[in-house]
């Protein structure tokens, strides 16, 4: 067996400050919110068909087992779509350093679980289990991971807990903070110091979140800054053959003006048809591609497409490549959104105009296209930072701005070239991150593996 490793001081108040009862604690805490919830969950899982999928696995950890023949297991966690597109690029730049390694995915949302189903059918993909201790516990039996890797930031009190009970190493890669969420930590920093005094490594994007990670009592020597993921595993070339193939299932042509509006949130469609309806008018050869953020609202959207009366196509209808005359193409796919970055000349990343804090603007800034964003990018600040100082980003405020932005790069193609190259080359010198998160990774991947019980599956 893998020798216990001598416990820093900050890991040795986390273990002395725990017990089993504080597992407990937390599965009363977490029993009585499901009890709480528990009609607005089941009106959610009748109406829009979330929650019903996984029970096994996320109730009672009934996920895969680990293959009996792998050397040494990773158990990857990401959220939702986002994070699972990340994975990408860490599970190469492991593969091509460590051969043999395997991996166990897991996520939380049904987008995400169907998008890494598609994406890594070549590895294990469960639902996660949620963090009662029971389930958690069951988890790890089965995956019996050598290391446990969480995207950006999942700090689940029995999951982390247990990592270390079960032989485990325990990081967050990919590591970010927000301003928000370091506040709510700091109110309960008493539960939130000792699981972070448990983790084997941060892997922060940047300073300022490491620096937030250390103030509420991460380990100072174990967290350490890598840069972020999001701007590797980014292909900048437009003649991609999945990009190609969506500018033909959609019929575009040498002379169309593509503006896509991707990741877009409830409330944003109406104010970018406000704002098409007005660029319509100087730009008609403008083709708007309507990307929506979660899958359960493409009937939504579709119904506002039709309410206002515009000529739409859907993409899960287009099948195969066909000359496509409609001016707006609504893309009801998920995992594909990349590709699809590729066809615009212009771009409006959603979740910025409303309250949810932005989406990821890095594709489309790495293909050198236009991108304009709401005011609201708190989830992005640092690359909202880097690419306004470039002067490669266009803030909005509502229809009539967007409108203006879009009619400007529609209008003006140097103009709107040369922001896009600015844009681009601002991602270009990012890249690198996935290797420095895997070359401070080494010293976990490197420990002589457990030798674990292996239960018949």
């Amino acid at each position: 067996m893998r020798p216990s490793p001598k416990l820093s001081p900050g890991r040795e108040e986390a273990d002395r400050t725990d017990s089993p009862m504080i597992a407990w604690l937390f599965n009363f805490v977490y029993l009585a919110l499901v009890a709480a919830l528990s009609p607005y969950l089941l009106w959610t899982a009748v109406t829009k068909g979330k929650y019903r999928e996984g029970f096994g696995e996320k109730f009672l950890g009934k996920v895969h087992r680990r293959p009996a023949q792998s050397p040494q297991h990773i158990w990857l966690h990401a959220v939702s779509v986002g994070e699972v597109n990340l994975l990408s690029a860490l599970i190469s730049e492991v593969r091509r350093r460590h051969a043999d390694v395997t991996f166990h995915i897991t996520t939380t949302t049904k987008a995400g679980y169907d998008l890494a189903q598609s994406k890594y059918a070549q590895h294990t993909v469960t639902y996660a289990p949620l963090d009662f201790s029971w389930a958690v516990n069951e988890a790890y039996r089965r995956i019996q991971p050598d290391a446990v890797l969480l995207v950006e930031l999942e700090l689940w009190p029995n999951l982390i807990r247990s990592a270390r009970t079960h032989g485990a190493s325990i990081a967050v890669v990919n590591g970010r903070l927000s301003e928000k969420s370091h506040r709510g930590y700091r109110r309960i920093e008493r539960l939130v110091r000792p699981l972070l005094q448990r983790l084997d490594l941060v892997a922060a994007q940047d300073e300022t979140f490491a620096q937030r990670f250390r103030d509420l009592g991460a380990d100072p020597a174990k967290v350490l800054v890598t840069g972020s993921i999001k701007f590797d595993g980014i292909t900048p070339n437009r003649n991609n053959p999945r990009t190609i193939g969506f500018q033909k299932l959609v019929g575009l042509k040498p002379d169309d003006i593509v503006w896509l509006a991707g990741s877009t949130q409830a409330g944003e469609e109406s104010i970018i048809l406000d704002a098409y309806r007005q660029v319509r008018k100087k730009v008609p050869k403008l083709k708007l591609l309507l990307v929506p953020r979660h899958p359960h609202r493409f009937n939504e959207v579709a119904q506002l497409l039709n309410t206002q009366e515009l000529r739409f196509a859907r993409r899960s209808e287009l099948l195969t490549p066909l000359a496509n005359e409609a001016p707006i193409v609504l893309v009801d796919s998920v995992g594909e959104l990349s590709a699809w970055w590729g066809t615009a000349d212009i771009a409006f990343v959603g979740g910025s105009l409303g309250n949810r804090g932005g989406q990821n603007m890095i594709e489309p800034a790495a293909y050198g296209t236009a991108v304009a964003v709401g005011p609201n990018t708190w989830n992005f600040k640092d690359v909202v930072q880097r690419l306004k100082a470039a002067e490669a980003l266009t803030i909005v405020q509502d229809a009539d701005s967007l409108a203006r932005f879009v009619i400007q790069a529609a209008t003006d193609p140097a103009w709107r070239q040369s922001q896009g190259q600015r844009a681009k080359e601002v991602v270009l010198c990012q890249q690198g991150a996935t290797a420095r998160t895997v070359d401070v990774l080494e010293t976990l991947l490197a420990r002589p593996t457990i030798v674990k019980f292996r239960s018949a599956a």
